[in-house]
């Protein structure tokens, strides 16, 4: 028999074994499921013990700020994609253990906040392994999610710095890429059955050795994608520009010194958690709560729910996110938890908190509960090349709770808002240009986002995308030179398509495109808010209208321009409510996969708007005028919304009609309206009708629906493995096949 100390030295040996072996270095738990930044360091504890210079650790901030924007700067005048030629990037720099501590001035928050993981993973798995290692001119490259992102079209560059033979700091170029590969082309592939269909999916890896680029590597990144191109450009764009940055780093270590440089990467952490804490005591303790939905998959319609709960007590925050959607095992839209934290980190800093440094310390003091395998927090197996849906809403549900929550503070940070519209709205394209080369892209038209209406004014039209604050829609001639895609109506205010209210949501603006001089080019959307509104009003205000994609195929509209260019007048509206074109028309949910566009075919989407505030009987009469004198509302907009009644030559208000018109609006509300009682025994059920494909709790979090076709499945959120969904082709053939056979039976 085996003595204890025999035992003990066989299990020793065993563990070093697996230690030595692992089969997989896969996404790590420990690193992707912590959202603070981690204790100090023995050096940091010693340097930060002493007295500080304020003045000194502003200055060496200053100096760290502007060699952010700098290197920002040069990826956007430099890069190949349409990400990077409008702002769907950053750079930042990160602590020597990988937390975040600043981005760019102007750029995408939520690619800096989860490039941290990919960091992590590195130090932990890499930093002391023979056969990689962290050395100083090495340099990293990633884009899979699961170890930390957003989705597979953002590609990250991250850099160690080293001063006097010590890593003093980790640096970071992240740009939205697009092409990478995917069973779609442009990157967002919402057709992935599986995250096999994804392209791309690259772990943190060495790409640099020697501050150059390893060309076995390159070559193969570029045979794995349909723009070798661009992936060899930004590589070396977003090479160059954290070369840039370490430059500046070093500059500024030689002039202030390591202790001061590391006393402020940590402080702008520790400063942020400490500051977010006290804000949080501000608030009234208790607990408030929003509902989201998303309509669609992206290839069948479903009520996804997406639900937050806030519970404020004292310095502590909780967001509950429990009782989400179950996770869809072949659809695209799922999310990782860490990618989730990421965009809820974007939605506090853009509109809760903005003024606070762009860091993960803000989300340190928070507590977030979810349901692995939900929608949000989906397994790693899970397809997440569209999981911007999800992702959206969590940049805007903070919106709407920390309204609610600080509506009544003396002293606020920011404007109380409505929720921003929160779907991308654009063409992701690809195909044969018309210069012959291969690629696969988005439109910029996705920068474009209606703001939410505030407290005290309307929002501003197309102000920005959900997920940036710095961003712009892009030159559709430059665009026009670049590929065969033609703008027929572009970014003109969707007139009448306003989320209404007291004050106004922000208008979008229609895209109306087509393809010239390709024979091989293709089109598909990725947005849901078509049967559902995607962006809630806020105190009263209306959501956002639903908006669909309008096509007009099987003709050329430059073969009728040439016979009567007068004929058609060139917004979604006049052209589908006319059909003064001879196509075929149709109307169909945003959420498109791929298709191929003849040329001269014309394909209609629509940017939302943001939400209102308010109720829209106190809109001043005034502002309804204004909006009807810049065409963006119709004057029985104005009557039946509003109500108020003016000339619409003179547009002069009838104040008298106009109070007798919303007073019998008020006694007419009071005539539809129920007791509380008397409602929620009419409206309340004990379930999901039978008829809505429902995925999500009800009433109980615990308790998940999956309202698969043909069946509902109820089961414990702990319980919940994923749903499986039909392919809509292999749906639609059972039915012709079943109208066949009726027909041939004579039934």
């Amino acid at each position: 028999m085996a003595t204890q100390a025999e035992t003990t030295e066989e299990q020793a040996l065993l563990d070093k074994f697996l230690a030595e072996q692992k089969l997989f270095l896969g996404p790590d738990p420990e690193i992707m499921r912590n959202h603070s930044f981690g204790k100090r360091t023995a050096y940091e504890e010693q340097i930060l013990s002493r007295p500080l210079d304020a003045h000194k650790l502003n200055n060496v901030r200053g100096l760290i700020n502007s060699a952010l924007d700098e290197s920002y700067v040069m990826v956007e005048q430099m890069g190949a994609a349409p990400g990077a030629k409008w702002g769907d990037l950053v750079t930042a720099i990160f602590t020597p253990s990988g937390d975040l501590s600043m981005i760019a001035p102007h750029g995408i928050i939520a690619f800096a906040s989860c490039c941290h993981y990919p960091i992590k993973f590195i130090i932990k798995n890499f930093i002391d392994d023979p056969t990689v290692g962290v050395r100083d001119g090495d340099g990293f490259i990633h884009n899979d999610a699961r170890y930390g992102g957003i989705h597979n079209t953002d590609q990250s560059m991250m850099v160690p710095v080293y001063w006097q033979g010590e890593l003093v700091c980790w640096v970071s170029s992240t740009i939205h890429e697009g092409e990478n590969g995917a069973t779609e082309p442009g990157g967002m592939p919402a057709a992935a059955e599986s995250k096999y269909d994804e392209g791309l999916k690259m772990p943190p890896f060495k790409i640099v050795e020697n501050f150059r680029i390893k060309r076995d590597l390159l070559t193969f990144l570029q045979n794995s994608v349909r723009d070798p191109k661009l992936q060899l450009e930004d590589m070396k764009v977003k090479l160059h520009a954290v070369l840039r940055l370490r430059e500046r780093v070093l500059a500024i270590l030689s002039q202030h010194g390591r202790d001061i440089f590391a006393c402020t990467l940590r402080k702008n952490l520790e400063d942020v958690e400490i500051e977010v804490r006290r804000r949080i005591q501000e608030l009234p303790d208790g607990t408030t709560r929003v509902q989201a939905f998303m309509d669609s998959t992206l290839r069948e319609n479903a009520m996804q729910k997406i639900g937050m709960t806030v519970t404020v007590k004292g310095d502590t925050m909780t967001f509950d996110f429990r009782g989400c959607s179950p996770q869809f095992l072949n659809r695209a839209i799922n999310t990782n938890i860490a990618s989730f934290k990421a965009a809820l980190v974007t939605g506090l800093l853009q509109n809760v908190w903005p003024d606070l440094p762009h860091t993960m310390g803000i989300l340190s003091p928070i507590e977030i509960l979810s349901d692995p395998g939900s929608l949000i927090d989906a397994h790693d197996e899970a397809p997440q090349a569209m999981s911007l849906m999800p992702l959206f809403k969590a940049c805007v549900l903070p919106t709407t709770v920390m309204a609610k929550l600080g509506y009544s503070l003396p002293k606020r940070y920011t404007a109380i808002l409505a929720p921003q519209y929160d779907q991308a709205a654009t063409f992701i394209y690809g195909g044969l240009t018309q210069h012959g080369d291969v690629t696969g892209n988005f439109c910029a038209d996705i920068n474009g986002n209606g703001q939410g209406a505030r407290s005290d004014r309307d929002g501003e039209h197309s102000l920005a995308p959900v997920f940036g604050f710095m961003c712009d829609t892009g030159e559709h001639e430059i665009a026009e030179e670049d590929t065969p895609i033609i703008r027929l109506g572009a970014q003109v205010l969707a007139k009448d398509r306003v989320g209404f209210g007291k004050y106004r949501g922000g208008l979008g603006y229609e895209q109306i495109a087509t393809v010239r001089n390709s024979n091989m080019w293709g089109f598909m959307t990725g947005c849901e808010g078509s049967k559902f509104s995607s962006t809630q009003g806020l105190f009263g205000g209306y959501s956002s209208p639903v908006y669909q994609l309008c096509k007009i195929k099987n003709f050329n509209v430059f073969d009728e321009l040439k016979k009567n260019p007068e004929k058609v007048k060139f917004d979604l509206v006049s052209l589908m409510n006319e059909q003064a074109l001879p196509g075929q028309y149709s109307v169909h949910d945003m959420g498109m996969t791929f298709e191929l566009c003849q040329e001269g075919e014309i394909y209609m989407i629509c940017q939302g708007t943001g939400g209102g505030y308010g109720d829209v009987l106190e809109r001043a009469p005034e502002l309804v005028i204004k909006d009807v004198a810049e065409d963006l509302i119709s004057p029985a907009t104005a009557r039946d919304i509003y109500h108020i009644v003016f000339d619409e030559k003179t547009r002069v208000l009838d104040e008298d009609a106009t109070a007798a018109a919303r007073t019998a609006e008020r006694k007419a509300r009071l005539a539809r309206g129920k007791p509380f009682d008397a409602f929620c025994k009419d409206w309340v059920k004990s379930e999901p009708p039978a008829y809505l494909p429902y995925f999500g709790s009800w009433d109980d979090p615990a308790q998940i629906y999956a309202g698969v076709p043909g069946q509902r499945v109820k089961t414990t959120a702990a319980e919940q493995t994923g749903v499986m969904m039909a392919n809509p082709k292999d749906l639609r053939i059972a039915e012709l096949e079943a109208e066949v056979a009726a027909l041939r039976s004579g039934g």
